[in-house]
């Protein structure tokens, strides 16, 4: 066995026992793979940075948090039911003919779902599972973004995928993001600021999709402002006083009611 082939082992070990465990202790981890703390160290900064689990004082984590968005089957199940309503809203925005463009989040996934009620529509996602769901669609014209795989996202980032948005132009871009603070957009990786930021630049028109517990979250990276979309669309549980103050800065909201 290889070098890389040990590491590459040794890190899909490790995360799994963080994610069976749910935190742990860095010592454990270097005692448990027979390699030093240094390693370990090494270990869980690759491991975050593909967002598999958020390195904390003394360890690791695999728990959801204000500062770590989960995997992608969490955020999956997290507030399902207020992405799927957005997505309704979202799509009623669609146009035959139309150029889409999704981001990898999981409440466009949800969007994209919904899209044989619209077509003809041509997509350009760099989402591996909205490639998948579009990819039976007839009336979808399918353009998927390459670069490097990062499995916890389940999608396609970094630099390559974002210089491959630059060579399309959208009609339309849909988007969410992992927190708002202030009027704005955060992630923790800044891989997805490379590409949401070409993103943004490649559509004519771009539409923010947030539930209201974006707007407890934390994030590192900033994005951009909510002024540089043209419309965002929130739940209706989305902190009031928050909502009249975006408005007030100028920023278009629309809130989705329960009933959608």
């Amino acid at each position: 066995m290889t070098r890389m082939d040990t590491q590459e082992e040794r890190r899909r070990s490790l995360r799994e026992l963080v994610t069976a465990k749910g935190f742990v202790r860095t010592g454990e981890l270097a005692e448990e793979f027979g390699v030093s703390v240094m390693t370990v160290h090494r270990d869980l900064d690759a491991l975050q940075a593909q967002g598999w689990l958020r390195k904390v004082r003394g360890g690791a984590s695999c728990l959801p948090s204000t500062q770590f968005h989960g995997s992608v089957h969490e955020r999956m199940t997290t507030m399902a039911q207020a992405k799927q309503r957005l997505a309704r809203a979202a799509a009623e925005l669609l146009a035959p003919g139309q150029i889409v463009m999704l981001d990898d989040s999981t409440t466009c996934l949800s969007l994209a779902r919904q899209m044989a009620d619209h077509t003809p529509l041509t997509v350009i996602t760099n989402s591996l599972p909205a490639v998948t769901a579009l990819s039976r669609e007839a009336g979808v014209s399918l353009i998927a973004l390459g670069g490097t795989y990062f499995p916890a996202y389940d999608a396609f980032m970094g630099l390559h995928t974002a210089q491959s948005v630059e060579s399309f132009r959208a009609d339309v871009l849909f988007m969410s993001t992992t927190a708002v603070t202030g009027d704005r957009c955060y992630h923790m990786s800044p891989e997805t600021v490379q590409v949401k930021r070409a993103m943004m630049a490649s559509a004519a028109r771009r539409v923010l999709l947030i539930d209201h517990t974006k707007f407890a979250n934390q994030g590192l990276y900033a994005l951009a402002p909510l002024t540089d979309f043209d419309l965002v669309l929130v739940d209706d549980a989305a902190p009031a006083a928050q909502v009249r103050r975006l408005r007030d800065i100028g920023v278009d909201v629309r809130t989705v009611g329960t009933s959608r």
